[in-house]
């Protein structure tokens, strides 16, 4: 092969439009020869037949239903042999595939950037993920989002161990894509359209953002833009470019805005669990690391989407290492050298925060009580009783 096959994805969560928007590329680009991959969980493939209902003309081999699991996961090894099935065949210049609506982006981009081993198939030298889009439902989003609800509650998912929330899954589909298409936006009023739309740009910066009715967007926004970039991609979340001292500019018209609260001493573990019982609001999304006494060996890292919050250890701290294991470390990380504290080390908190008309002010000054007093510094951390879950 001469030329690398382009793959554009589409993902989304259900409903958002993504099976009306592949319809609509097919139907605007009849002179491509494209390869159509439609991913349903549930037993009959709906995705696949509205494409075929939709006027899907070409050859029969060139759709391929893939249905009772996802492309992220249970059926990730089957997405690799069906692409590299579909470039080897030939007499096809692009690959469309149409991910499940509860489907994570990522492991389905880096299906294309590595060999897989156990099959003996590398994508990557086959094909080039060219565009990673994420429709986004501008109608239901916050109610979506705020819904407390996960994909078991709503039997989304056949797996019982899937506990995954939806307000994480859409924070994951927005903040893992290189396009984002605010689909529906025909059904929103112009200031809650661009209220929706600014806490999108907030929350992934890099991203294209698309207004859509019906799905359609220009052609070129999603079919051979050469746009994706892996390593981009992944560090384009607006908490991680906060965290980075990228600093996008609120929309504050809208009330839209971010900061990161960094501080050199741990929370107290009980004052900083009721604090975490009374989540404010207005933070729409969060995510860092933090420092507890109770947890002084252990980073802690926090990741919050609307009514889902969870805590988990993000390993040790550098400080808590082998003193040998430790200095090599730092001889080879200077940046790390420059903000070492002689008696903590490497032990800080530092949370993003993204919210709508946020009080930073007010927020700051409540987390702060929730640090160790002065006093409290000089005593014995191994008294505190620890309320919060075992990090796993």
């Amino acid at each position: 092969m001469t030329k690398k096959i382009p793959v554009t994805v589409l993902s989304g969560y259900l409903g958002a439009g993504k099976t009306t928007l592949l319809n609509y590329l097919l139907h605007q680009a009849q002179e491509m020869k494209a390869a159509v991959i439609v991913n349903d969980m549930s037993e009959i493939n709906i995705d696949a037949a509205l494409v075929k209902q939709g006027g899907f003309s070409r050859s029969e081999e060139k759709l391929v239903e893939m249905q009772n699991g996802c492309i992220c996961c249970t059926l990730r090894e089957d997405l690799v042999i069906e692409v590299e099935k579909l470039v080897r065949a030939g007499d096809i210049d692009y690959i469309l595939i149409e991910s499940s609506g509860i489907s994570e982006p990522i492991p389905v981009a880096q299906t294309f950037t590595y060999m897989d081993e156990e099959l003996g198939i590398d994508l990557s030298s086959l094909c080039q993920l060219d565009t990673l889009v994420t429709v986004v439902d501008a109608n239901r989003f916050w109610e979506d989002f705020s819904s407390g609800e996960s994909l078991l509650d709503r039997a989304q998912t056949a797996d019982e161990e899937d506990e995954r929330e939806i307000a994480d899954l859409l924070i994951d589909q927005i903040e893992f894509a290189n396009t984002l298409v605010l689909n529906k936006i025909d059904l929103l009023s112009e200031e809650n359209r661009r209220k929706l739309e600014g806490v999108l740009k907030k929350l992934n910066p890099e991203a294209e953002l698309l207004e859509s009715r019906y799905s359609q967007v220009p052609l070129d926004s999603i079919l051979n833009t050469g746009r994706f970039d892996l390593e981009k991609v992944s560090q384009g979340a607006g908490w991680i470019k906060e965290l980075n001292e990228e600093h996008v500019p609120e929309t504050e018209e809208y009330g839209i805005s971010s900061f990161v609260y960094k501080r050199n001493r741990p929370f107290h573990p009980g004052r900083w669990m009721k604090w975490l019982e009374r989540w404010p609001e207005d933070i729409i999304r969060s995510k860092g690391f933090f420092w507890l006494a109770s947890r002084n060996e252990t980073a802690g890292l926090l990741s919050q989407a609307g009514t889902s919050l969870t805590i988990e250890a993000a390993g040790s701290w550098v400080a808590a290492y082998p003193e040998e294991e430790r200095a090599a470390l730092l001889k080879e990380d200077p940046e790390l050298l420059s903000v070492w504290d002689p008696v903590y080390g490497d032990r800080i908190t530092e949370l993003v925060f993204i919210g709508l008309k946020l009080n930073q002010k007010e927020v700051e000054k409540e987390l702060d009580t929730c640090l160790l007093t002065d006093k409290e510094m000089q005593e014995s951390w191994q008294k505190y009783e620890d309320p919060l879950p075992a990090f796993q």
